[in-house]
């Protein structure tokens, strides 16, 4: 097979793939990362064709997941220093995958895992800022409802930490509406139940 023509059609299986699973999860058709994918691939065809050399068809499908995923992939990074406590890192990471992405689920997913950050370090008010901020740019007509949901779970427990009772309350139970029996859902419950005590309530990461 034409070695220029096995890119193409690698970059267009992949685009398929994370569609399906982009769907599956209710955020709709990645429109963004196939417009990406689309322009990473004619580049790389263009290039390997005036320069002769073919590029080896697991390295592109390598560079074109980094290139499309850095968002994610940085998000993910974040994460993992988070639950080791390098909160600064974990932060900046953060700050890195919201400013390299071009979709605004991409750019929700680091501002709300950011504010799991600062609740960690119990900047509660600077967190409620932030979960704001990625409530109001979430993509609902096209968005995640589990998106929407990590956001407003975590909102109301930073409410609840503050003391604001009347905006925890509303933020939990509209989670419990958007997505119940799912992992935000339960917690919800569980803060609910135990509001006004001193039990140490889980933060889960978006993801």
């Amino acid at each position: 097979m034409n070695p220029y023509l096995l890119l193409v059609l690698e970059a267009l299986l992949f685009v398929l793939a994370f569609g399906a699973l982009s769907w599956l999860r209710g955020e709709g058709l990645p429109g963004r990362l196939a417009a990406e994918a689309a322009v990473f691939t004619v580049a790389s065809v263009s290039l390997s064709w005036v320069a002769r050399v073919a590029i080896h068809p697991v390295l592109f499908l390598v560079l074109v997941y980094l290139v499309t995923m850095r968002a994610r992939l940085l998000v993910d990074l974040g994460n993992t220093l988070s639950a080791r406590g390098r909160y600064e890192q974990a932060l900046a990471a953060l700050h890195l995958g919201s400013r390299l992405s071009s979709d605004p689920s991409a750019q929700a997913l680091a501002r709300i895992n950011t504010g799991v950050v600062w609740m960690r370090q119990k900047r509660f008010e600077q967190a409620v800022v932030i979960l704001n901020d990625a409530l109001v740019a979430l993509p609902h007509q096209r968005g995640s409802p589990k998106l929407e949901a990590a956001c407003r779970y975590n909102l109301g427990l930073a409410y609840l930490r503050l003391g604001e009772e009347a905006n925890a309350l509303q933020q939990l139970n509209k989670v419990i509406e958007l997505l119940p029996n799912s992992l935000y859902a339960r917690g919800a419950e569980s803060a609910l139940r135990q509001r006004g005590t001193k039990a140490d309530l889980t933060r889960p990461e978006a993801g």
